[in-house]
Formats: structure tokens, C-alpha cells, sequence
């Protein structure tokens, strides 16, 4: 699979883009950059597959279910009945991922004051463990989202790591862990990616030397996180070129090599 660039983490799918998606891909088009829309919950993930469909090559899905959802599934009661859902998309030959699926134990203040918080936690993991069990399935990598729930996402990991080895993979996105918790990643088949904030943030650069360049994956997570100077605006997949120039910049190395290993990494995880 050849491209310059990829943004292995958009949302060209939400509806931040109804006005002009045609126009954003077509500007990735342009500048050689490769573009995978990431679902959150059924109908995103719909919409991830339909765009792609629109496109021969460069633009591809990733379904899941993000944990913001899950108590409306289990509500509802319809835990069981949106895996299976989701199992089927998933099979589609544009789909090359599960996700954005994980823990966020981040917005657990937001709930009302008289929710079991352990009962949320308890749906994130059944559901979470539920679009393993889809990707392992189906053999294709895990698309991330662990906020605030490294360690507990990583004890999860390790229980499917030590029976399924290196069939279990993927990406652990946004990533704003410790180096020793990427190392935990990568040491279950992960690779780690990084967005438009690195271009901002300081706090980033000593994570990005340290990890080696072979582990790391570019995203932009767009419509957020926009890099310098679009900060402050919508992020868009192109804005991808700026993170990779960063990651190149910390490395202190050519983006042109920053570039062709996060493209054999993209590869390898995603296209092998």
C-alpha cells in the first residue's frame, strides 16, 4: 500500500465535515495523504464504511464502539445485539480495524452523582473484551481509546496476550501515557500515535525520543486537536504532514525518514 503520509485516526465521518468531506479528502488526495475514518458507535461506523466506499484507494474504516457509548447500550439492553452488528461490519474489505474501542475512566466525574461508577467500569471492559474477541475474530488490529485507564487497559491486554500472542495487535491512539506504559504496549504488538498536539505540547518530547521510530504511528484525530498554526481551528487530515514533521523534528532526523518508517509501520499493522 503506498502513500506519503496517513492519518491513521480521523473522524471525516462526524458531522464537523457534512458541509464540505468531499473537499477535505480531496486536499488529502492532493498532498499524498491516505485517510482512515474511525467509528464510535453503529452509525458512525456506517458512515466510516460508506465514505470509503466512495474511494478505489486512500481512504479506509475502522469500527467500533467508543466507551462513551456503552451505558446507552446497556440501557437499552442491546450490549449483545451491537456486537454482533458490529462483527458484520467489520468484515467489510474496507474495514482494516476495530475501534475506537477501550476504557475511559476520564468522564466517570460527568455521571450523576448516584451512578455506580464499578457498574460503568464493569460495561466499558464487557464491551471493550467483546471488540477483542471481534478482532481476534476476524484478524485484524485494535484501534485504542484509553484515557485516564492505561493500566487497567493493559492488564486487559495481557489476559488475551497470553493466549492469542501476536495475533493480538493495534494502535494505541492519542497515546498520553509514561514511556514505561508505551514499552507495555509494545511489548503486546502495539504501535503508539501521536496528534497534533506534540506541535504544542512539550511535555511530549522526551515520550517521542525514547520510543523507537519503528513503534510509532501519525494521526491527527480530526475535527480535534488541530496542529500549530491551525490551532484553534478544525483539524483535517492533511494537518497529519505537520505531525509527522514533528515527530522528524524530536527524532532529529529527515521527515523523509520519519515518513517511509511510519509507512512500513502503517503497513505492517494495517495492510500486511
Amino acid at each position: 500500500m503506498k502513500f506519503q503520509y496517513i492519518d491513521t485516526h480521523a473522524h471525516v465521518n462526524f458531522s464537523e465535515f457534512d458541509e464540505d468531506r468531499e473537499e477535505v479528502l480531496k486536499r488529502a488526495s492532493d498532498e499524498g495523504v491516505f485517510v482512515v475514518n474511525v467509528g464510535t458507535d453503529i452509525e458512525s461506523s456506517k458512515r466510516a464504511i460508506s465514505i470509503a466506499e466512495e474511494y478505489q484507494e486512500g481512504v479506509y474504516a475502522i469500527v467500533g464502539i467508543h466507551p462513551h457509548e456503552v451505558m446507552n447500550l446497556e440501557r437499552e439492553g442491546l450490549v449483545d445485539k451491537t456486537l454482533a452488528e458490529l462483527k458484520e461490519l467489520a468484515k467489510h474489505p474496507k474495514v482494516i480495524g476495530i475501534g475506537e474501542c477501550g476504557l475511559d475512566f476520564f468522564k466517570l466525574s460527568e455521571y450523576n452523582p448516584e451512578t455506580d461508577l464499578e457498574k460503568v467500569k464493569e460495561i466499558q471492559e464487557k464491551i471493550f473484551r467483546g471488540q477483542i474477541d471481534i478482532a481476534l475474530t476476524l484478524d485484524k488490529p485494535l484501534m485504542l481509546h484509553c484515557r485516564e485507564s492505561y493500566g487497567k487497559t493493559l492488564e486487559i491486554l495481557y489476559d488475551f496476550f497470553g493466549v492469542h500472542g501476536v495475533k493480538l495487535r493495534g494502535n494505541a491512539h492519542f497515546f498520553a501515557g509514561s514511556l514505561e506504559q508505551a514499552k507495555a504496549f509494545i511489548s503486546c504488538g502495539f504501535t503508539i500515535s501521536f496528534t497534533g498536539v506534540i506541535t504544542f505540547a512539550k511535555d511530549y518530547e522526551t515520550l517521542i525520543k525514547d520510543i523507537p521510530l519503528q513503534n510509532i504511528l501519525s494521526e491527527t484525530d480530526c475535527p480535534y486537536v488541530a496542529p500549530v498554526p491551525f490551532r484553534g481551528k478544525r483539524a483535517e487530515p492533511v494537518h497529519v504532514k505537520l505531525v509527522v514533521q514533528k515527530i522528524a523534528e524530536i527524532k532529529g532526523i529527515s521527515i523523509k525518514e520519519a515518513r517511509e518508517q511510519i509507512e512500513k509501520n502503517v503497513n505492517q499493522m494495517f495492510f500486511a
